[in-house]
């Protein structure tokens, strides 16, 4: 494996997938980090599923840039699909890179969506990954 093989799939483990899982794509664009998306296929060991998907899945990733519309839509739409307590990432160009969203636009799009920002931490090298939770009762 290559050394950047190799930090792909270090940094598709931080995403806390496992083997067999299903994970949504969303907002799927040619400038989304192949080496990321390659690690992630390997981690789970499943082809990554597009926006048309329409069974169950165990979690969502979400390519998303200044100019792409709505998150909120976009997170409720990996929702619609998504397990209970399924994690949502929202990768974001860094800061300082075209497109890039502040983290406060994500946890507004977040809270909206009934969702919350749990952490952040860069993914790629122009990416950053923001993992969204639900807000459970009593936890």
């Amino acid at each position: 494996m290559s050394a950047s093989a190799d930090a792909g799939q270090q940094q598709a483990a931080r995403l806390g997938f496992s083997s067999g899982q299903v994970i949504q794509e969303i907002g799927y664009d040619d400038d989304a980090d192949e080496a990321l998306r390659e690690a992630l296929e390997a981690v789970t060991g499943t082809e990554l599923v597009d926006e048309d998907y329409d069974d169950v899945t165990d979690g969502a990733i979400i390519w998303f840039r200044e100019d792409d519309g709505d998150l909120t839509d976009f997170l409720v739409d990996a929702m619609t699909v998504l397990d209970d307590n399924g994690p949502i990432w929202v990768f974001s160009p860094k800061a300082g890179r075209p497109g890039h969203v502040s983290h406060s636009d994500i946890e507004e799009a977040a809270t909206t969506s009934g969702l919350h920002a749990m952490s952040t931490f860069a993914i790629a090298p122009d990416w950053s990954a923001t993992k969204l939770g639900t807000r459970g009762r009593g936890k």
